[in-house]
């Protein structure tokens, strides 16, 4: 049997129990990629991660992260609660406020921002692309987003460490109250190889900017509480077309209260238009994983 190090995280969380669940096996180099996969499609949650020794020197720590699915490169809620982990855990200190986490998507600058239950993580999320907007985009989401009127952005496919599609809607309460066609958001994810679709929505008056709900069919979630990588895409989308607008810097989310959870994810876009993503992370469970390597 192989023994390690197990953390249940609660990562973006506005309140306790409010964010995206999240595994990590904090000893997770006994493993091979099947074990890993086992071990995900066991822990049942939307991911679970394997902390690693880095293999190149500029690396603080090396995550592999696994849907119970199948392995992928990048992920924001995985990425951020694998950095809370290895920094709880030992296995990595900031320098100069920053890890540098070593994953499928390379080498990605992680922000540590205070210390204990108040410490806030940022991770820049991959250089994002649009790869289909206006008319091409409309045609593929317009029976999908039947009766929903859409926003000053529109809709379109985003690539960036993963591959969305985007859509802006006019109203924050038509966003909340939608109840998605989920066969067809699964045939657009197949269609397109993408996760699924994410929805937006301005919302300035409710303690933050933003409201957010995101369906990763692709990967078999309905719906997702709190999506870091999501959320880097619509940041990345709204910088591209909106670059001196007021979200233009930075803003606010909330995701997942229609689905019985709070989330808080903080978006920053900096000088270079660099896109990140963060929050707290509380740690719910810690114990041992008894599991043969």
């Amino acid at each position: 049997m192989t023994l390690s190090r197990y953390q249940q995280l609660d990562v973006f969380a506005a309140r306790t129990g409010g964010g995206n669940p999240l595994g990590v096996v904090v000893d997770g180099a006994g493993f091979d990629a099947a074990t890993m996969q086992r071990i995900a499609a066991w822990t049942g949650l939307v991911e679970t991660t394997f902390l690693l020794p880095p293999t190149v020197p500029d690396a603080s720590y090396r995550v592999r992260i696994f849907t119970p699915q199948r392995e992928i490169p990048f992920a924001g809620h995985p990425s951020i609660g694998s950095a809370h982990a290895a920094l709880d855990a030992g296995l990595a200190a900031p320098r100069g406020g920053r890890l540098v986490q070593e994953c499928g998507a390379g080498l990605l600058p992680v922000l540590v921002e205070g210390d204990g239950p108040a410490r806030r993580l940022s991770v820049q999320a991959p250089t994002a692309t649009i790869v289909h907007d206006g008319e091409t985009a409309a045609a593929e989401l317009g029976a999908l987003l039947d009766g929903l009127a859409c926003g000053a952005l529109g809709v379109a496919l985003v690539e960036g460490g993963r591959r969305w599609w985007v859509a802006e809607l006019a109203d924050a309460a038509a966003l909340r109250a939608w109840q998605p066609p989920h066969a067809a958001i699964l045939a657009l994810a197949r269609r397109s190889d993408s996760l699924g679709l994410c929805v937006f929505a301005r919302e300035p008056d409710a303690g933050h900017d933003l409201a957010v709900r995101a369906f990763p069919a692709g990967v078999g979630i309905v719906e997702d509480p709190a999506s870091g990588a999501a959320n880097g895409l619509i940041a990345a989308f709204i910088a591209q077309r909106e670059p001196h607008g007021p979200l233009a810097r930075g803003y606010r989310v909330s995701q997942g209260r229609e689905i019985g959870h709070d989330a808080r994810i903080d978006v920053r876009i900096d000088s270079t238009g660099a896109v990140w993503v963060g929050g707290r992370t509380n740690t719910m469970v810690t114990g041992t994983l008894d599991w043969p390597g």
